[in-house]
């Protein structure tokens, strides 16, 4: 599933006067098992145009192998397609000096609108059966500003979920309603390893989720 050439066109234009970088695509089959919705690429993804392929993705990786799953089973997608930076300062282990770099940060709410549509588009085209929402830039993308994935996280949440009609008006909710399932970005166990324990015990209720309503068998796989 790949969206239109004209609706990433769109996005990189609303975007462009940012302090974002790069484009990356959403990935995966028409059909998926799971739709995995991040915050947003970083340096590593923008360069290889592959998302969750950095250090972040590795550790997605184990939990979807965990769940019995590969990227080939899941959508993996993110609610801003460029990568938000700021610059800062670090000291060059060679030669001591303070050279400037860009850090990841977290997107703003004119660079989550920016690129509203493209994820509007691929939740309703890709129609996955849960939709699994990583921190809270994609929970509340979707679900609301009212949800934080410390208080729902490892809940199914059913409900209709927001999207952008007018750039310049605000969220508008579906008529349909979809099923999020809320867990923690796979980067915020490298901040607070008292989150992994949460983590895992998301993932087992996850995991009996999709076996128990046979989501891999559905997609036609074993």
């Amino acid at each position: 599933m790949k969206i239109p050439e004209s609706l990433a066109k769109q996005g990189k234009e609303r975007i462009k006067n940012y302090p974002v970088e790069g484009f990356v695509y959403g990935e995966g089959p028409d059909h998926p098992v799971i739709m995995l919705v991040g915050e947003a690429p970083g340096e590593t993804e923008i360069h290889n145009g592959i998302p969750f392929s950095g250090r972040a993705g590795k550790e997605l990786m184990q939990s979807l192998d965990f769940l019995g799953l590969t990227r080939d089973d899941v959508y993996i997608t993110s609610a801003v397609r460029s990568r938000p930076y700021k610059w800062g300062e670090k000291k060059d282990r060679k030669s001591g000096e303070m050279i400037k770099r860009k850090y990841n940060r977290a997107p703003t709410g004119g660079e989550i609108k920016a690129h509203a549509p493209i994820l509007d588009y691929e939740v309703k085209h890709v129609n996955a059966p849960i939709i699994v929402t990583l921190g809270n830039i994609g929970l509340q993308r979707l679900a609301g500003k009212d949800k934080k994935v410390t208080q729902v996280h490892g809940q199914l949440l059913k409900q209709p979920v927001q999207y952008l009609e007018n750039p310049d008006a605000g969220f508008k909710w579906t008529e349909e309603a979809y099923e999020i399932f809320p867990t923690f970005h796979p980067a915020a166990i490298f901040y607070n390893r008292s989150l992994d324990e949460k983590l895992k015990e998301d993932l087992v209720k996850l995991k009996k989720l999709i076996e128990d309503r046979g989501l891999k068998n559905e997609q036609g796989r074993t």
